[in-house]
């Protein structure tokens, strides 16, 4: 989905990239259609020679027709095939083309593909630029629900990469804004990399032109123990690499090296040679290359394939960053300690692990004592279990299949890899254990994926909050020490329950609240029948389980606004009003009506006032959080006044336009009073004034005579109970633990686990609303 406003960012792009194009504008609109507008030349609209149509038409609906096929159009281009703005009209129910150049605006319209109409003058103008609208094809498309973050994420990389764009992204369903603009470019790129981290020194850029390759690095180093290394090819981000990264990594550890050869440094940071993953350790470093006719290896474009480029990058490199070198001693001198550092501590590594392998502690023939293996030979149908603590483990080991299935139980937490570096790791026992039982191997030295024993590597811990920390802690160790294993997909996180349901042989699991609770209400609506006083008629069975799922959502939305001070009063009020739109905001009366009936609920409301850039008028509701003391007294001077703002971004954000949703669905039943009749007993009837009260009553009725286990930990679960819910493969849930976007996995955690403090409480404070259970 995200991917078919990438392709028409990056036609626009290319257009900067030819130096046509300053400002890129991106619109997320609120029937979740997209427009794209740049200030470039304008998509052609004259007729093709070869075709007999207007050159826009051809660009729109023929493959292989992109400007990238004629060099005079773009010396630099993104794009391979020339498919890609063709194949966004194809999946798109309607897509307008707006250009404007030569001083006129000129229009088409196509539906799947198809033109509506031909291409028509609607107009003059000054500007020039192309406008593309397009709404996606949801019966192609799985959803057409855009995730603002993730078109931010690569909208601010493009700004990043060609310095000097404008970029701003905006979605009207939530009102949210951002601006990119980078005069830095790749030297903002990698402050910004480094902003959770402390930098030794300020970033090294390196560009120049080789044989029509521009090629641009930017380097620097922070005090941390793992490398961020990201390479791109005209724009497009090379996750596998390439000849571009082979070289800046060559470059890299030779320069350094000359560096200490020449002897200009003290005598203490003399080392025989550090290797390349020594000169690497903390570097946060951007490569980016830019060529007339790049290969890429696979479609998916994640390798650049120009052998060329190699000896370019390399050369450019060692001239410039040698001469960097010399003219700044004391950032060089930082950059070496650092590497030499990391050679000590290699070293010691070495040392500790070629003592371990000597007692026998690193190989397969002694597998720690606390493993249970399996009997299969057969790595990809071999799995581990990775469990918290000898009772679960003991429960684990009883209710495997001995066949497939191996258990480690784990002591405590283990060490924080984050924090520390390699040879630190390796006297870790636990992590000794975990490095020994997977038989890769650690380190770039002798680390082997083909060797690895197991195919699933699955984390099972308990529910709680100790839980969470484990698994956090050992995801940290993987994506830093072993990222191999995530990116072939074989670490897997296991998804115990947390509610068992009945007794005896009707047990039933459940793996949260929502489900639990969406069992009671199903055991008890094939046993009674609603009548709704208002239409004198009856509800039953699957139309009443409908009914009160989606009270149950209704009421868990309720909730959510309400851990954020915001009262349903609030909610409701604007309900009532009719506010479903930013058409409602834009109407000054409708919106002073909003305003008395929100005073008439006793709620504090600002006077109305016009948002110029939003184009809507909007107002701030007063909330008032209280606190309490030990005796539930509240604590006058601590009366906090906060406000929320009703704005174009509250009504159209997702959790509200559900409400609304939700709202309409179950004011079809009326508003009570309710009569509610057991369909085996008539006589047996409830009144009820609400939909609240029916649906508490319900939950409690459901719990009637049903045994209900809240387990805390595995160990509390029997070995039959934990196979049967946990790991049977023909019943289990597991999630599949994968890197979507690195540069913000990197982020998530240096803050989650890292030694600045700061970042880490303003995350727990921006979550912890989120947050409903908290196991402690």
């Amino acid at each position: 989905l995200h991917h078919l406003v990438y392709e028409v960012v990056d036609n626009s792009i290319d257009e900067a990239m030819a130096g046509y194009c300053n400002e890129i504008n991106v619109t997320i609109h609120t029937d979740n259609s997209v427009s794209v507008k740049d200030n470039g030349r304008g998509i052609p609209v004259g007729i093709h020679q070869k075709e007999k149509i207007p050159a826009l038409e051809v660009v729109l609906t023929k493959l292989h027709a992109g400007g990238k096929f004629d060099n005079d159009s773009y010396k630099v281009s993104g794009g391979l095939h020339g498919v890609g703005i063709s194949v966004v009209n194809a999946l798109s129910i309607s897509f307008e083309a707006t250009i404007y150049t030569n001083g006129k605006i000129y229009y088409q319209h196509y539906e799947k593909g198809v033109k509506t109409i031909e291409l028509t003058e609607k107009g003059e103008t000054s500007e020039t630029g192309t406008l593309i609208h397009f709404k996606p094809d949801t019966s192609i498309m799985n959803s057409d629900d855009f995730i603002f973050d993730i078109l931010v994420r690569r909208l601010r990389e493009l700004a990043f990469l060609n310095k000097g764009i404008k970029i701003t992204i905006e979605d009207e369903r939530s009102d949210e804004k951002k601006e990119f603009f980078y005069e830095g470019g790749l030297l903002s790129y990698v402050e910004y990399l480094n902003k959770r981290n402390t930098v030794l020194h300020k970033p090294i850029l390196i560009y120049g032109n080789k044989n029509d390759v521009q090629i641009e690095v930017a380097i620097q180093y922070n005090n941390t123990y793992s490398e961020k290394l990201f390479s791109f090819a005209n724009n497009i981000n090379t996750v596998e690499g390439g000849f571009h990264l082979i070289g800046f990594k060559a470059a890299l550890t030779r320069t350094i090296n000359q560096y200490l050869t020449n002897g200009n440094l003290p005598k203490n940071l003399h080392q025989a040679k550090i290797s390349g993953d020594d000169i690497r350790e903390g570097l946060a470093a951007i490569i980016s290359v830019k060529l007339m006719s790049p290969q890429f290896e696979g479609q998916t474009k994640t390798k650049l394939g120009n052998s060329e480029v190699k000896g370019l990058v390399e050369s450019l490199v060692n001239e410039k960053l040698g001469a960097f070198l010399e003219e700044n001693p004391q950032t060089a001198k930082k950059i070496i300690e650092k590497a030499v550092e990391a050679s000590r501590a290699r070293d010691a590594a070495k040392r500790a692990r070629d003592l371990a392998r000597n007692k026998g502690a690193l190989v397969d023939s002694t597998l720690p004592g606390k493993l249970a293996d399996c009997q299969s030979s057969d790595p990809a149908v071999r799995e581990l279990f990775l469990v918290e603590g000898d009772s679960a483990g003991g429960s684990a080991k009883q209710g495997r299949d001995r066949k497939f299935q191996a258990i480690l139980p784990l002591k405590g937490k283990i060490l924080n890899v984050e924090k520390a570096r390699f040879d630190k790791v390796l006297k870790s026992e636990e992590i000794k254990n975990i490095i020994t039982v997977l038989g890769t191997g650690i380190g770039s030295e002798e680390y082997n994926i083909e060797k690895l024993r197991y195919h699933k590597i699955i984390i099972m811990t308990d529910a709680d909050v100790d839980g969470s920390h484990i698994r956090t802690l050992l995801l940290t160790f993987f994506y830093r020490q072993m990222p191999e294993l995530i990116n072939s997909g074989y670490l897997y996180i296991a998804q115990p329950p947390l509610f068992k349901f009945g007794k005896g042989k009707n047990e039933k699991y459940f793996k949260d609240e929502q489900t639990l609770n969406d069992q009671l209400l199903k055991k008890i609506c094939f046993q009674k029948k609603l009548m709704l006083e208002d239409e004198k008629k009856f509800i039953s069975e699957n139309n009443l389980y409908i009914f009160m799922n989606d009270l149950q959502d209704y009421f868990s939305l309720l909730g959510q606004y309400k851990r954020h001070k915001i009262e349903p009063d609030i909610i409701l009020a604007m309900i009532d009003a009719g506010v479903e739109s930013k058409e409602f905001l834009q109407d000054h009366e409708k919106m002073n009506s909003l305003k008395t009936i929100l005073e008439s609920k006793n709620i504090t409301v600002s006077d109305l006032f016009w948002n110029e850039e939003r184009n809507v008028f909007e107002i701030n509701v007063k909330l008032k959080t209280k606190e309490l003391d030990e005796n539930n007294f509240i604590i006058p001077q601590r009366i906090k006044n906060k406000y929320t703002k009703i704005g174009r971004g509250f009504v159209h954000s997702k959790k509200y336009q559900q409400l609304l949703s939700l709202y309409k669905k179950i004011s079809s039943f009326g508003n009570g009073p309710y009569t509610l009749i057991d369909i085996n007993n008539k006589d047996d009837c409830k009144l009820f004034s609400d939909k609240k009260s029916v649906f508490d009553f319900f939950i409690k009725e459901g719990k009637k005579g049903i045994y209900i286990q809240r387990y805390k930990g595995l160990g509390e679960m029997n070995p039959d109970q934990l196979w049967k819910t946990t790991m049977n493969p023909d019943k289990r849930t597991l999630l599949s633990v994968k890197v979507k976007d690195s540069v913000e996995t990197d982020e998530i955690f240096s803050i989650l686990m890292g030694d600045i403090v700061e970042p880490r409480r303003n995350f727990i404070q921006k979550n912890a609303l989120e947050v409903s259970t908290l196991d402690i």
